[in-house]
């Protein structure tokens, strides 16, 4: 399975009761389906996975994938705390038709848990899944990262095909592509350092941005690729400005209202999120206006 381009974390729209919205979910994936996007990641982060019922989540799914173009790859995000509730999602997503899994490391008992506990953890879900299985490393919102030794050893699993590290440091992405087979896909979570990231070898990337300028931040990609390094490097400053702003500073609330800017439906997170306040939408709006000739038009 080739997970070589950029996939957007999709975001969770919500009705006026609080409900999600099936119908703004559905527009989005349409509007997504026009682009270059490799595919979706469908209960992610920011997706506010850990917001929603196992109910909620199920019908996120069976809607990006009712709704998504038959060339898109489709990735289930199906971490839970336990590894038997991990599995049990893992198997839904493939019964929905998901063609791979997105599996965080567990949290919350972050004390007693040592590199064994990973291990045995992942190498668990990967023996029951009936897909291919990514490591999730988002230590930003866990507290906790797989580190490259245990990413070497979990990458010997014929079913763990590949990661997504969200830490944002380059050096760790160099020292686990360095440690991992060649066949082995890491994606970037962080798109501030998609460019050097894909020089260092990573596959591709899975990003918060991508939710909202899908269009430039597969275009990055492409230049990456394309050897146009000039061109590269420009459009990555760019979009460094983007995800400092709208990403690391105003979050899943910044997302969203970029994607109700750009003809998409964004809305507001679900408590204890908080939506933008006014004097951060100014800031958005006056980086949109600034970026309207390099980044806004596809």
């Amino acid at each position: 399975m080739d997970l070589s381009g950029v996939f957007p974390a999709l975001t969770t729209p919500y009705s006026g009761d609080g409900s999600v919205s099936i119908a703004d979910l559905k527009h989005n994936i349409q509007q997504y389906n026009r682009t270059g996007l490799a595919g979706y990641v469908a209960m992610g982060s920011t997706g506010e996975s850990v917001l929603l019922s196992r109910a909620e989540a199920e019908t996120v799914l069976i809607t990006v994938k009712e709704n998504a173009a038959r060339d898109k790859k489709l990735i289930a995000g199906t971490g839970a705390e336990s590894t038997t509730e991990t599995i049990e999602r893992t198997k839904r997503a493939a019964e929905l038709g998901y063609d791979s899994a997105l599996v965080k490391t567990p949290y919350y008992y972050k004390p007693a848990y040592k590199p064994e506990n990973y291990i045995t953890h992942y190498q668990r879900v990967a023996d029951a899944s009936p897909i291919p299985v990514l490591l999730y490393s988002v230590p930003q919102f866990t507290g906790v990262a797989l580190e490259p030794p245990e990413v070497a050893k979990l990458a010997e699993h014929p079913n763990i095909i590949g990661m997504k590290e969200s830490s944002g440091n380059v050096q760790r992405v160099a020292e686990i592509i360095a440690s991992v087979p060649d066949g082995f896909q890491v994606l970037v979570g962080s798109a501030a350092t998609i460019y050097p990231s894909i020089v260092l070898g990573a596959r591709g990337a899975i990003l918060a941005l991508g939710s909202a300028l899908p269009e430039k931040c597969v275009e990055l990609y492409s230049l990456i690729r394309q050897s146009q390094h000039e061109k590269g490097r420009e459009l990555q400053e760019v979009i460094l400005r983007a995800s400092k702003l709208v990403v690391s500073e105003c979050g899943i609330a910044g997302v969203k209202y970029v994607m109700d800017q750009r003809g998409y439906r964004g809305g507001v997170p679900r408590l204890p999120l908080l939506p933008l306040k006014d004097e951060q939408k100014k800031r958005v709006n006056a980086l949109l206006e600034a970026l309207e000739p390099a980044a806004m038009r596809a």
